[in-house]
């Protein structure tokens, strides 16, 4: 199969992914406080497939969602937001436990502060309510990154995983 067409599967399957994934969500014992499925994922997909491949299956998911009505656009500017920051360490700092951990919530921390400039409400507000959520992205988003690695280490796509570890 041609590169090109396997690179434009490979991304729109990404966004399928992603954006699938974040309709699901975790409900929190607080309204307010639940768990948005993708954040892992999408730092799995980032670490596994790199920031090029991720920021624009993340741009077509987000059009995805606001098609199908399942997200608005202050959805999408915050996802915009943990996808920049997040994919931009792991890309800058590489696919560590610690980066791959840290990078979701990093991500989610921004987005808060952004989300609390346009709605106006307290950034302590809305980092507490989220703070479940970034402990779960922080826990189980190095074991997807692994899960999907491992994964694609078994398809025609193996070619395209991002980064390399040498030994």
């Amino acid at each position: 199969m041609n590169t090109k067409i396997r690179e434009i599967t490979l991304v729109s399957l990404l966004a399928v992914i992603i954006a699938i994934s974040g309709t699901f969500k975790l409900p929190g014992i607080i309204p307010g406080t639940e768990f948005q499925m993708s954040a892992p994922i999408a730092i799995g997909i980032c670490a596994t497939f790199g920031f090029k491949r991720y920021i624009t299956a993340g741009i077509v998911a987000s059009f995805i969602n606001l098609i199908m009505g399942t997200h608005t656009i202050l959805n999408v500017i915050v996802a915009m937001v943990f996808r920049i920051v997040a994919g931009s360490t792991i890309s800058y700092l590489g696919t560590g436990i610690i980066i791959v951990s840290l990078a979701g919530p990093l991500g989610t921390f921004v987005g808060r502060i952004v989300m609390s400039y346009i709605v106006g409400t307290p950034l302590k507000v809305l980092v507490i309510a989220s703070l479940p959520g970034m402990v779960y992205t922080m826990i189980s988003s190095y074991f997807t990154y692994k899960v999907i690695e491992k994964i694609v280490k078994n398809t025609p796509y193996k070619n395209f995983i991002k980064f390399v570890k040498v030994g």
